[in-house]
């Protein structure tokens, strides 16, 4: 399988976080979902991508180049969360800047993108809501026949139902399997929607890179009370809470939990909660 982009061993040392040999790959054809909590390595890890900061160690290959030249520059898509463009400038004199910096811009796509998220086209940036800048930059992202997206919150601030019309787009961006996205976004239900693979951070390590189904269909949480989270296989766990009334133990195929524990309730566990037991639990 073709890789879109492929990270290996990525480190970065700041002097309160290391981001540790991070490792993970972005199939052609598919969504990729970068989760973590705030200061994971989220953001260092695409900043470092796309060489906007000095790794320290690894590798980077971007549509098969480890060159980040011009070409490949052209062939990427980028949205940040925040302001992506000069504020002084309104979206209309934004086609312009851009129509000379990428050769492949299409202005008639830029155009239609803007009338479908109803931005003025003669409205100073600096004036736009979040929402807006946010539907301004994935506007410019879409015009100029990108192969990869790489979104960074792309989809914070927007209201549900723009965030879902957003979705939909990246769906239909990944139909032809020349294209390919990688999406950070801590609103892990759109993940849940749309995304082929989820790669967890934490605290500058990848905990897990796994196929979005396997972690839906064959994970799941263990509740039960004291006595019988004592008489569980600590072996099963792959991390554990303890809630007001009961205890909380993540697995990874809850159907072989059940049969082992048949007095046990477990049940399916989503990202966000995949996350919340890894991030606040403890581990075995």
């Amino acid at each position: 399988m073709n890789n879109a982009l492929t990270v290996s061993k990525l480190t970065k040392t700041y002097p309160d976080f290391v981001l540790d040999q991070v490792s993970f790959s972005v199939p052609s054809g598919s969504i990729v979902g970068l989760i973590g909590e705030n200061g994971a390595g989220k953001s260092t890890t695409i900043n470092a991508a796309l060489g906007l900061i000095q790794k320290e160690a690894g590798h980077v290959s971007i549509l098969g180049s480890e060159r980040l030249d011009c070409g490949v520059k052209e062939e990427i898509g980028v949205v940040f969360d925040g302001s992506n463009y000069p504020e002084i400038l309104t979206p209309k004199k934004l086609n312009g800047v851009l129509k000379r910096i990428y050769r492949s811009w299409d202005e008639t796509a830029y155009f239609q993108l803007l009338k479908q998220f109803s931005l003025p086209l003669d409205k100073q940036i600096r004036q736009f809501s979040k929402g807006m800048k946010m539907k301004l930059a994935i506007s410019a992202a879409f015009s100029h026949h990108a192969r990869l997206l790489i979104l960074d919150e792309a989809t914070s601030g927007l209201d549900p139902v723009i965030r879902d019309d957003i979705l939909d787009m990246l769906l239909d961006f990944i139909q032809d399997e020349d294209h390919s996205i990688l999406l950070s976004s801590h609103i892990t239900s759109d993940l849940e929607k749309i995304a082929d693979y989820i790669v967890f951070i934490h605290e500058g390590h990848v905990v897990f890179s796994k196929p979005k189904d396997e972690l839906i269909e064959q994970y799941g949480i263990i509740k039960c009370g004291a006595a019988q989270f004592d008489a569980l296989d600590k072996a099963d766990i792959l991390a554990y809470r303890k809630m007001d009334c009961e205890w909380q133990a993540l697995v990874a195929d809850r159907e072989q939990m059940q049969k082992k524990y048949p007095k046990a309730m477990v049940v399916p566990a989503s990202i966000d909660e995949i996350m919340l037991l890894y991030v606040k639990g403890e581990k075995k």
